[in-house]
């Protein structure tokens, strides 16, 4: 490693220190499911929470809190509740999650989202199983994100929903998918995020690479390609293993925290 990158290892090294601490988790949508107790509840509560974290943090973090509010606040029950002996359609809780909206995320949407989980909670094993068992087939993230996708996608739907779930294989960056499976496997002494997973290790995890963490990417000089996209994943993630092999995902604290709390650019060395 040349002096150039032991200055931005060095400088990432000092922002993981600062920014990957439990206060983060009061600004950040990891807050959601650290209401939970119960893995499966964890597990639902993240999922959903990943899945809307777009646009302002503050509208997330509200709408994730609305959603679960709407889930009666115990997201696995409410998901395998047995609705066989009523019409769940015309139940008080469909038309609650009905009306549910973040963007363009839409009650249709939510409905799906939450029939899709329920049944891989009832036919798959739970989201654990089926991340793992892609990852095991392929032995990569990109495999995990590939299997997950077509299992969740099972299930009759409409072509709207599909928008809502990243295809890696259509070289998306898949940042919110990247963002999940760095807070249910990554674990360390800070208890941000929550090493539930033991199956996926670590050193594999994929950068969650937004606008964010790639413009902070490309200002060090670790990220040349222009568009946020799935090779820009694995090119940034690339460099971050030689920082780190075996935890590189902890640079995304640094990465993130640089572009969203520091004004991007402040403080960074001239490359």
């Amino acid at each position: 490693m040349n002096l150039l990158f032991s200055d931005i290892k060095s400088l990432l090294d000092d922002r993981v220190r600062q920014y990957n601490k439990p206060d983060f988790i009061e600004t950040d949508p990891i807050q959601i499911p650290h209401r939970f107790n119960r893995k499966e509840d964890i597990e639902i509560a993240g999922f959903l929470a990943a899945t809307i974290a777009w646009g302002q943090r503050k509208s997330i973090i509200n709408n994730a809190n609305r959603l679960m509010e709407l889930m009666d606040n115990s997201p696995y029950e409410f998901l395998m509740y047995d609705y066989s002996s009523v019409d769940f359609e015309s139940s008080e809780e469909y038309y609650r999650l009905k009306n549910f909206v973040h963007r363009t995320f839409n009650g249709n949407d939510c409905l799906f989202f939450l029939s899709s989980l329920k049944n891989i909670y009832q036919n798959h094993g739970g989201l654990e199983q089926v991340f793992t068992q892609g990852y095991q087939a392929g032995g990569t993230i990109f495999a995990a994100l590939q299997h997950f996708r077509q299992v969740f996608l099972e299930i009759p739907h409409d072509n709207h929903v599909r928008k809502h779930l990243s295809d890696v294989t259509a070289n998306a960056s898949a940042k919110r998918l990247n963002m999940y499976l760095r807070w249910m496997v990554r674990a360390d002494e800070n208890d941000v995020d929550f090493g539930l997973w033991k199956n996926i290790p670590l050193s594999a995890l994929m950068l969650p690479l937004d606008v964010h963490t790639g413009d902070v990417g490309r200002a060090l000089g670790i990220l040349q390609r222009k568009q946020n996209d799935w090779k820009a994943v694995e090119e940034i993630t690339s460099i971050l293993r030689n920082f780190n092999p075996e935890d590189p995902i902890q640079y995304d604290y640094a990465l993130f925290g640089i572009g969203a709390f520091e004004g991007k650019m402040s403080g960074l060395p001239i490359i």
